[in-house]
């Protein structure tokens, strides 16, 4: 579950009690993940034994990783160097999402070739898992197809999932295309609330996690999740969001 995020409150106030957030969790089953920009986010979220995973942005697009973290790519890189050691050292995971993976708003250049490229050198720092984000809602069953078919055949000892913004009329084709190639990682949130101001387009927001539920009991798909307290959840948001 992703709970929350330690960056910095002046410029992400909505993540400001993300400590008192997870204060109040219960001790369950549930894994945690905080999602970090910084070395001192780092620290922060590693001082919390609550917390089993670090999550980091790290984008193939130089002009979204300025945005999105004021860092170059290879500042980035080696960010990535030094929370995996601490993630080893606190007994944590940490996962990449590989931003712009299908593409970028900026006319950077993209090819299935970069992203293969930044995975390799990913895979070299010790990074076990990866979300190829879909920042911009480009993504298609053509497209991914081809990066997983890529991906998956030269790093099968990489856990590949997807992080999908998207459209509503085009989720099921997206986890579709996704799970035939393999992919056994899939990012949701209730209702798909959220999204990327980058996208420029405000119907643009994240998988909806309920969206991914029907798929995987359609296909009789075990997630581990509990249904009835995923409707409780699903039914609270509804009341707390308009």
């Amino acid at each position: 579950l992703d709970f929350g995020s330690f960056v910095s409150p002046k410029a992400i106030p909505q993540m400001r009690d993300t400590a008192n957030v997870l204060s109040q969790l219960n001790d369950s089953n549930t894994s945690l993940l905080a999602i970090v920009a910084n070395q001192r986010g780092a620290d922060e979220a590693c001082s919390f034994e609550r917390i089993n995973f670090i999550g980091y942005p790290f984008s193939i697009s130089e002009i979204f990783q300025q945005r999105n973290t004021n860092k170059s790519i290879d500042q980035s890189l080696t960010l990535v160097e030094e929370l995996q050691i601490k993630c080893e050292r606190y007994n944590k995971s940490l996962i990449v999402y590989m931003s712009m993976a299908f593409g970028n708003p900026y006319l950077e250049y993209w090819h299935e070739d970069i992203v293969a490229k930044w995975g390799e050198k990913l895979s070299t720092l010790g990074v076990k898992t990866i979300a190829l984000s879909d920042t911009i809602g480009v993504s298609n069953p053509n497209n991914i197809k081809l990066l997983f078919s890529l991906l998956s055949q030269e790093y099968p000892h990489i856990d590949w999932g997807v992080h999908f913004h998207t459209h509503l009329e085009s989720c099921r084709e997206k986890i579709e295309a996704a799970f035939n190639s393999g992919c056994r990682r899939f990012d949701g949130v209730i209702k798909g609330f959220g999204g990327c101001p980058m996208a420029k387009d405000d119907l643009l927001g994240n998988m909806p996690t309920e969206k991914l539920l029907s798929f995987a009991q359609e296909k009789k798909i075990e997630t581990g999740i509990n249904i009835l307290t995923f409707e409780s959840a699903y039914n609270k948001s509804i009341d707390l969001f308009v």
